[in-house]
């Protein structure tokens, strides 16, 4: 017996006809479930109502309705505004009376795409029916709120302006420019080799800002594969590109709404985006990636760059207007072989923080080991300055690093002593004397405090009482002393007996 095919099959591979039959599926469905449908013309009159919703009016029969503009038997009606727009309006809370509705609209259009029309369903009429709904929105809404004031807290600042340690002229000026730049909302460029604090200073200025309260966003442009750098930087709409997430990408300058953005290493910007940060800075606008619907966003720019954005201007690398635009206020950082007597105060600065961090006790430099530090070049700045110091810390026993300390974890310093050289001659002497047997250590310390009591007694003239006292300890505490050792036999040395004076 042959199958009978379903009905279903029909449909296959003609999408049409199955859109043709959903519709109306759809609307009876709506119009049955729900409390309510009404229909409206393109003027906004009503073209059909069905009894339940009439009823719910005070309408006996829905053809009197026919007719009438909505607003007549519906005052707080927004079908208008669909009509107008062209967008539905998807569970809307209207009221009526003392009740407030779930209600969702539709333009209705014809096949040229124009309105002609618009469908109206009331979902709810009361409220308790959503509160199941209403209660997983609120704890989504509460959840989303935490989220936020996490990732917020995460964007503040690490630093402020007292994290900059140096009071030299040059690290003073610095200060003062920083406070000056937190004054305005124009750009900032800081001039500056790797690793002189430009990160530091940028969250500082953020710090001391109007924007305080809110994000600061860091991002390094180098770091960045250039062919995500747009969407990085301004966003994308879902589809945008391959592998794009269905949501879309808000981007670093959306994150950034209402704060501050830093842009680290801003010479390494390729041209082509570099037109595009230029818009944003002026127009105060970007538009995502796939999309060419602008977007406003309130966003201070902060920028820094170790290169010569001047000789990148000469070689066509970098943009002159957007120069001239980032280059409103530049604060130069100096370096670390710059900052004369700053040198000292970073490096104790540094060492308190590994002493809290690791738990090692240390006090800080000899003169000796700041003088060495002053002699070196540092190229790497303060980062290569913390990497020294720590190796150092991790290399002695010192509680105060020497020079030789340093020397070790730093070879080129200079002519300073090695560890070895800093050692006490007698030190010396036993590292590198002939091995001998090593003995127990209660062994060694009998020994050495036989040698002790001995010369006590020698350069008391063998007065037991006279040898105590110079020991700093109680004549019977040194007869014991004796006792234990052996030596009260050995009449080598004249002693006096406990209780009785001696000569």
């Amino acid at each position: 017996m042959a199958a009978v095919p379903l009905e279903g099959d029909a449909f296959a591979g003609n999408a049409a006809l199955l859109r043709s039959r959903a519709i109306p599926s759809l609307f009876e469905a709506l119009e049955t479930q729900s409390e309510g449908t009404v229909a409206v013309d393109r003027d906004a009159r009503v073209v059909w109502i069905n009894e339940k919703y009439a009823r719910m009016l005070g309408i006996s029969d829905p053809a009197e309705a026919i007719g009438r503009e909505v607003e007549e038997i519906i005052p707080h009606s927004q079908m208008r505004q669909v009509l107008a727009t062209g967008q539905p309006i998807l569970l809307d809370l209207m009221l009526f009376g003392t009740q407030r509705l779930v209600v969702t609209r539709f333009p209705l259009t014809d096949d040229a795409g124009k309105v002609i029309g618009a469908v109206g369903f009331v979902l709810y009429d009361s409220l308790h029916r959503l509160k199941p709904l209403l209660a997983e929105l609120s704890r989504l809404e509460a959840e989303l709120a935490a989220t936020r004031r996490r990732l917020d807290e995460g964007r503040q600042p690490r630093y402020t302006l007292q994290s900059y340690v140096g009071d030299s002229p040059v690290c003073l000026e610095v200060k003062r420019k920083a406070r000056l730049a937190a004054r305005t909302d124009a750009p900032i460029l800081l001039l500056g080799e790797t690793g002189t604090g430009k990160e530091l200073i940028a969250q500082a200025i953020h710090g001391l800002s109007a924007r305080s309260g809110r994000s600061f966003v860091g991002v390094n442009v180098a770091a960045i594969p250039e062919t995500l750098l747009e969407a990085e930087f301004f966003g994308a709409v879902p589809g945008a590109y391959t592998g794009m997430d269905r949501r879309g990408r808000e981007g670093r300058f959306k994150t950034a709404d209402g704060g501050t953005l830093f842009l680290d290493e801003i010479g390494d910007m390729p041209l082509g985006l570099q037109a595009k940060l230029l818009r944003a800075l002026q127009e105060q606008e970007i538009e995502p990636l796939g999309s060419d619907r602008p977007v406003k966003v309130d966003v201070r720019v902060i920028a820094a760059t170790n290169v010569d954005l001047e000789q990148r201007i000469r070689d066509g690398r970098f943009r002159s207007d957007l120069y001239y635009r980032l280059n409103v206020l530049p604060i130069r950082l100096p370096a670390l072989a710059e900052m004369g007597g700053g040198l000292e105060a970073i490096a104790e600065s540094i060492l308190q923080e590994i002493a809290a961090r690791s738990g090692l006790s240390l006090r800080g430099l000899t003169p000796e080991a700041v003088e060495a530090l002053g002699r070196h070049r540092w190229p790497g700045n303060v980062r290569e300055l913390r990497n020294v110091l720590e190796r150092t810390c991790l290399l002695t026993d010192n509680r105060r690093l020497t020079a030789a300390d340093l020397a070790e974890a730093l070879p080129d310093l200079g002519d300073v002593q090695t560890a070895e050289a800093a050692r006490p001659a007698p030190v010396r002497a036993l590292v590198h004397a002939t091995p001998q047997p090593v003995p127990g250590y209660d062994e060694a310390f009998d020994e050495f405090e036989r040698g002790l009591l001995g010369r006590a007694l020698a350069a008391s003239g063998g007065r037991a009482t006279e040898a105590a006292r110079v020991l700093g300890i109680s004549r019977a505490a040194f007869y014991k002393k004796l006792a234990r050792l052996g030596m009260r036999g050995e009449g080598k040395i004249p002693l006096s007996p406990p209780g009785r004076g001696s000569g």
